[in-house]
């Protein structure tokens, strides 16, 4: 029996997410991602977003190439339900840099378009490349190659949210988390969300268009690092604060690394008008279980912050 209360073979009985969803915290979960390529594939896609080769072999290495070079995500995207693709696809670059974060978005008719892109240029200011994005845009994780429940849980959501938002909603490969799905990532912020169903989706984006941050299922913010994931929600647990007032610096800590196997680092977290707080975090062990529905069970450890520490 675990600390959680379940037997260890419960958890190989169920899905994933469901699985995550006994005991282990959100906060800290969000895959490290700074720069984005998002390509419109209608249709289904494989397990792999480039391996497959989806978008067809003549490019897919190239691309990959070029991608892995420039620190940038591929990601496919499609429009929820059912639409007649006319060759026309949509393209989204983004930056979710802490501060300065943009979206762009333009047109092509043959995929081999994307190799003109200097995808170094995602790292940097907006390039003018596309019309820029104003209003932030919503990627639901649908990749049900990848896994059953991204498919299972955010297939509906991004239904749901599209007669909603009309526009602003992508169904979305693989962002990393599975586990946690329903997974949403918000462009250009790159701030990530799971286990949100319809009510809690939507409040995600009402905040969004607001400049506001939703706090319900939010794991962290992709440009940080885990520790820095943790310590940003860790202060907007504490305060209120709009989607761009905060930033995070990671401290170097090698000596407390030494005193506390468990220790995970600390980060300073700095509001625009001047407070500052500095908050420690841990990594905490729980019972195995599936990353994916189709794997073995494996350890999991979280990265759990302490309370905040005003520094002023």
């Amino acid at each position: 029996m675990s600390s959680s209360g379940f037997d260890a073979s419960a958890f190989e009985r169920m899905t994933c997410s469901a699985a995550a969803a006994v005991g282990v915290p959100l906060p800290g979960t969000a895959t490290q991602v700074t720069g984005w390529l998002c390509i419109e594939q209608p249709g289904s896609w494989g397990r792999d977003v480039i391996g497959d080769e989806v978008l067809g072999a003549e490019i897919t290495g190239e691309l990959a190439a070029r991608t892995k070079a420039a620190h940038v995500r591929p990601t496919l995207i499609r429009r929820p339900g059912r639409h007649e693709f006319d060759g026309v696809r949509t393209v989204l670059i983004a930056s979710s840099r802490p501060e300065d974060s943009w979206c762009e978005r333009f047109e092509i008719t043959d995929l081999k378009q994307l190799l003109d892109l200097d995808l170094h240029l995602l790292n940097g200011p907006a390039p003018r490349i596309g019309a820029p994005v104003h209003d932030p845009l919503t990627l639901v994780c649908a990749h049900g190659r990848r896994d059953q429940c991204c498919a299972l849980l955010g297939r509906p959501i991004a239904a749901d949210l599209a007669v909603r938002y009309p526009g602003k909603i992508w169904e979305c490969s693989h962002t990393g988390g599975h586990r946690f799905a329903p997974a949403l990532v918000l462009l250009p912020s790159g701030l990530t969300y799971g286990r949100v169903g319809s009510s809690a989706a939507a409040e995600v984006v009402e905040a969004a268009l607001r400049g506001a941050v939703s706090p319900t299922g939010l794991r962290g913010r992709s440009c940080y690092s885990p520790v820095e994931q943790a310590a940003e929600i860790a202060v907007r647990a504490v305060i209120s604060a709009g989607s761009d007032d905060l930033v995070v610096h990671l401290e170097p800590d090698t000596a407390a690394t030494e005193a506390d196997p468990t220790w995970a680092g600390s980060a300073v977290v700095v509001h625009r008008d001047g407070r500052r707080w500095r908050v420690r975090a841990h990594t905490v062990a729980f019972a195995p279980r599936k990353a994916s529905c189709g794997a073995a069970p494996k350890p999991v450890t979280a990265v759990v912050a302490d309370e905040p520490l005003p520094l002023d």
